[in-house]
């Protein structure tokens, strides 16, 4: 296809384009000004009512139905456009006798109960039937509520040179959840939605909403949960005089270490590890473990606080453990 030939078509396409806007224009605006009556197919929202303070919906009801109405074509025009907006719309169930379940046939129920379909009086429409679903399943349980811990499955990157500090902090870190008892006792705690935060360089305090995407039968008693956690800029530090203990020693012995202190570097957030003092450091020789007649120098376990990054450079590495029997 050469230039003179794509360009003619190309224009063809265009005036196709406008023929067709023209024409579906003229058809809406003959619709819509026609006092013709026509018929539509729209979505009407599904109301149970009447649910017993005791009784909560095992499955989740469907939230619309596709409901036939007729009327003149300007009148579905409108209700097309506003039905959204306009909560009179509606599709009534009433589960007032209902116990534990029901299968509602929509059209026998909506042709024994017509009052049901609510369909605002200014609106000149007749209801003809719903197309889809066909019938609605009810089925209830016994209403129950409980306290479950909240837990958010969210990811912190720190930036490079950063580090994150303690736990992440949630709060409420508890909420109550309502439903149907046979939901409620199958749950050990409720989660906030999923979320990554990237190259964190400050204190991260959020706000995220429960996960209620496998549950939407249940009821919270609060839909937003704050998170926060500490990150700061790692740095490094020297503790020293971290006193060194030696554990499991057997009674008739008495066991003399030296020194009694050593020093090490720690790793971490800034303001972290400017809080440490030589208390928070385990430095222990396990004497049933490590222990070989004959052996003089031992080196030792070193144990930090968890939100710690690293220690390094312990010094000194090897301590003289000196063994006697107790005189008493």
């Amino acid at each position: 296809m050469n230039k003179n030939q794509l360009q003619n078509y190309l224009n063809w396409q265009s005036l196709g384009m406008r023929f067709g806007a023209v024409g579906l224009a003229l058809l809406l605006w003959v619709f819509v000004v026609s006092e013709n009556e026509y018929s539509m197919i729209i979505d009407m929202p599904i109301e149970a009512r009447n649910l017993s303070a005791q009784k909560a919906h095992k499955k989740e009801v469907p939230e619309y139905a596709q409901v036939r109405l007729k009327g003149p074509g300007r009148v579905l025009f409108k209700t097309l456009l506003l039905k959204n907006f306009i909560s009179e719309f509606k599709l009534v169930i009433d589960l007032d006798r209902i116990s534990e379940e029901y299968h509602f046939y929509l059209n026998e129920y909506y042709e024994r109960y017509p009052q049901k379909v609510v369909i605002p009086p200014s609106y000149d429409l007749e209801y003809i039937e719903v197309v889809y679903p066909d019938s609605i399943h009810i089925s209830l349980d016994e209403y129950m509520v409980e306290m479950f811990p909240v837990v958010s499955p969210v990811y912190i990157n720190p930036a490079p040179g950063y580090t994150l500090v303690g736990k992440l902090k949630i709060r409420p870190d508890s909420i109550q959840a309502a439903g149907p008892s046979e939901v409620i006792q199958k749950m050990q705690y409720i989660t906030t939605i999923k979320d990554t935060f990237l190259l964190q360089e400050f204190d991260l305090n959020a706000n995220l909403n429960v996960d209620k995407k496998t549950r939407s039968i249940i009821e919270f008693s609060q839909t937003s949960i704050k998170i926060f956690q500490n990150v700061e800029p790692v740095s490094e530090r020297i503790i020293s005089e971290i006193p060194v203990k030696v554990i499991n020693v057997l009674p008739n012995l008495r066991l003399f270490v030296n020194p009694t202190t050593v020093a090490l570097t720690v790793v971490g957030g800034v303001d972290r590890i400017a809080a440490i003092n030589p208390k928070d450091i385990l430095v222990t020789i396990d004497f049933a473990k490590q222990w070989i007649s004959g052996k003089n120098y031992y080196e030792p376990t070193v144990n930090v606080p968890e939100d710690i990054l690293e220690w390094q450079d312990l010094s000194p590495r090897n301590l003289e453990l000196v063994v006697t029997k107790d005189k008493k």
